[in-house]
This record gives structure tokens, C-alpha cells and sequence, in this order.
């Protein structure tokens, strides 16, 4: 029996993983969960899973929940999520918060000795190099639960010792892979969240149809396997089956297949190195795909990813920029106040104006985010003004 904090419960990741867990009572019990403002949703998962302990972000939630559920510990706030991810008795943190937010429980939950499940990209993005040291020196499993980087993690098993000679890098392409440019030009957000092939939040899906969501993997691929950025080649495949692959010195290619669910990579992750059932799971019936298509990107259709690279390339504190620049810009869009296409353009003009840190700390890294937000508000607010 695994116990199991869960992090963002009431997101698509945090709600599969009920259902993972559900499946599979007699293996995994959730200790502790969070979640932001979803009452709703998190009263309703509540009632399914009897956590110890939940957080939320407000005090007054906090407040109204602890009265209705007396039997339940609440907490709030950052303290609260700090407390969720350290407790003693759980064995694996699985952090399914979205962005930059996710970070500090990581660092937490490592230091506490807590094996982590990783759907929050944006850790490694952002403080790869000292996320690797920490979980080193305190002897714990970062375990990906992103399907592409659990798809790499599956191939490489049994062939650690194996020199990697580049990682594939599988994406669906998002919502709008088969427009150009200039069609992007006015697209609704309605439009951007019609993913193809995957249910997930919004943020990241909007990430998805830009390719920055690509680029974050790009980089969180990085600092998993320990390649270079020049051995990591992203492929556009729109069926999403092949999740990932790794070509090895000889040539040999080994790959993940299967049909989209991301139940496959969480449910992996918190049974490693075991394989379980996975109920409700669709097998994959090769005879009904016809084929399967593989692409290069565009980069210059596809800008974000370009910039990713850079970021990456760059190292330091660019990818921090990067990733903080594009969560305001995400939400802004998400909020009909910016453009589709002016997303990445303000991501890049804060690129360009931020004096680059080489080695940054955890406190610098927290205020780079803090600058890099404000940056793309304050370009918003002068375009504002002009017009």
C-alpha cells in the first residue's frame, strides 16, 4: 500500500488519478490533496476519496469546509501546501498543479524524502539544475508522468547503461497544427481549446496549440534523461499513439505506443516499477490506425518552440523568463484581452529584455517569474495607451 499526497486534485491530471486510485484501493491510499477554487469539484472528490488532510488556497474555503467536514483536516494557503507535501506517512508526492505554483511543494516534498510523481512540467523547466542536485542528494524518484516523458522513461528501461543518441519527441501538434500563420490571425479561444486528441486543462491546452507546451517538455526532457538539447528532436504526429521513443547509439529506436489516456503514464508512475490493470484502459488496435504520420516542426510557423530552444540553450535564468512570460500571456489570451499570435510575441520581447541570471537561486528564480509577469502586463497596459 502506496500513501499518496496528491497535488491539484480537482485538475484533469488530479481527477484522473482519483480514478486511478479508486481502480486500484488496495494499492494506493491519498493521504492528502489540494486544490484551487473548484469547491465544487473538490467536495464532490472529498466524498469519494476521505483524504487526512486537504489545502485550499483561501482562508474563507478553508473555513467553510473544516465546519462541514469535521472529520477532515483543512489547511491553506502556501503553508498548507507545504504541510500536504511533507507529510510523514506519505511515500509519493504526485504534483498535478499547473505552472510555476508547483515548484516550492516540489523542492519541499524532496527534502522531506518524498518520491515524486511529476505532471508539473514547469519545476524542471524553470529550476532543472537544482531540482536534479536535490533529488540526488536526497536519494528520492522523480518519476514523469507526462505521457511523453513517461513513454521515454518506459523505453528506457533495461537500457540505462545504453548511451542515448537523440530522444523523439512526439506532439500532437494542438488545435490548430494544420493552420498557418495567417490563419491564426483572430482565432477565439473557443477555437484554441478544441484539442484533437487529448481532454486536458485549459492552460495547457492553449500551451498545446501554441507549442509551448512542446518547448516546456523540451526542456523538462532535458534535466530527466541528462541530454543535450541538440539530441532532442520533436516530431509533429497528429494520431498522438507513438508517445515518445529513443534512438540509441546502434540505431535501434524503442518507443511507447498507445492509445491517448493519460491514466497509462499516472498510473505507471505511482506503481513503478510494476504494471498494473488498467481499468476502463482501450487497447490499442493496430489494425484500425491504417498509419501513422510523422512531421519536423515549422519553427517558424511554430515560433514558441524556437523560443524554447533558446531558453534552453541558454540555460540560466532565460527559461524562467520563458515560462512566466507565457502563463500571463496564456491567461490574458484566456481571458479575450490579447491575441493568439501575441502570445509568443510577448514572451520573446520579455526574453529580450531580461538581464540574464547564470546560476540562480531559488529566492532570484521567484522573483525573475514575479518580473517576467509583470513585464508582459505592463507591455499590455502601454499597447493599451497608445491605442
Amino acid at each position: 500500500m502506496k500513501n499518496i499526497t496528491i497535488l491539484g486534485v480537482t485538475g484533469s491530471i488530479g481527477q484522473q488519478t482519483v480514478d486511478v486510485c479508486l481502480h486500484h484501493q488496495d494499492e494506493f491510499n491519498v493521504v492528502a490533496m489540494s486544490a484551487g477554487k473548484n469547491i465544487v469539484l473538490l467536495e464532490t472528490t472529498i466524498q469519494k476519496i476521505n483524504p487526512q488532510v486537504v489545502c485550499v488556497i483561501d482562508e474563507k474555503d478553508c473555513n467553510y469546509l473544516q465546519e462541514k467536514y469535521p472529520h477532515i483536516r483543512f489547511v491553506f494557503g502556501s503553508g498548507g501546501l507545504d504541510e500536504i507535501a511533507t507529510i510523514d506517512q506519505v511515500d509519493i508526492v504526485l504534483n498535478a498543479i499547473v505552472g510555476f505554483a508547483g515548484l516550492l511543494p516540489t523542492i519541499h516534498a524532496i527534502e522531506s524524502k518524498k518520491d515524486i510523481a511529476l505532471a508539473n512540467k514547469e519545476t524542471l523547466v524553470v529550476a532543472g539544475h537544482i531540482i536534479t542536485k536535490l533529488v540526488k542528494e536526497h536519494g528520492v524518484k522523480l518519476l514523469p508522468v507526462d505521457s511523453e516523458h513517461s513513454a521515454i522513461f518506459q523505453s528506457l528501461q533495461g537500457n540505462e547503461k545504453n548511451k542515448i543518441k537523440r530522444i523523439l519527441l512526439t506532439a500532437s501538434g494542438g488545435s490548430f497544427r494544420d493552420k498557418t500563420r495567417e490563419e491564426l490571425v483572430g482565432v477565439s479561444v473557443k477555437e484554441a481549446l478544441n484539442h484533437p486528441n487529448w481532454s486536458m486543462g485549459a492552460k495547457i491546452t492553449i500551451d498545446s496549440a501554441t507549442l509551448f507546451n512542446k518547448g516546456l517538455e523540451v526542456m523538462e526532457a532535458k534535466w530527466l534523461f541528462d541530454v543535450d538539447y541538440d539530441q532532442i528532436e520533436v516530431l509533429i504526429h497528429p494520431e498522438s499513439i507513438l508517445h515518445s521513443a529513443v534512438e540509441f547509439e546502434d540505431t535501434s529506436v524503442i518507443g511507447q505506443m498507445g492509445t491517448p489516456d493519460m491514466r497509462l503514464a499516472i498510473q505507471y508512475a505511482l506503481t513503478y516499477p510494476q504494471r498494473k490493470k488498467l481499468i476502463n484502459g482501450k487497447s490499442l488496435d493496430l489494425t484500425q490506425l491504417g498509419s501513422l504520420t510523422f512531421k519536423k516542426p515549422d519553427f517558424n510557423r511554430f515560433h514558441a518552440l524556437s523560443l524554447a530552444y533558446r531558453a534552453g540553450k541558454t540555460g540560466g535564468s532565460l527559461p524562467c523568463v520563458l515560462n512566466g512570460a507565457n502563463e500571463m500571456a496564456n491567461l490574458l489570451f484566456r481571458e479575450g484581452k490579447i491575441e493568439f499570435l501575441q502570445i509568443e510575441e510577448l514572451v520573446e520581447k520579455a526574453m529580450n529584455a531580461h538581464e540574464l541570471v547564470k546560476d540562480p537561486t531559488i529566492d532570484q528564480l521567484l522573483n525573475i517569474d514575479q518580473w517576467a509577469r509583470d513585464f508582459v502586463l505592463k507591455e499590455i497596459n502601454e499597447t493599451c495607451r497608445r491605442l
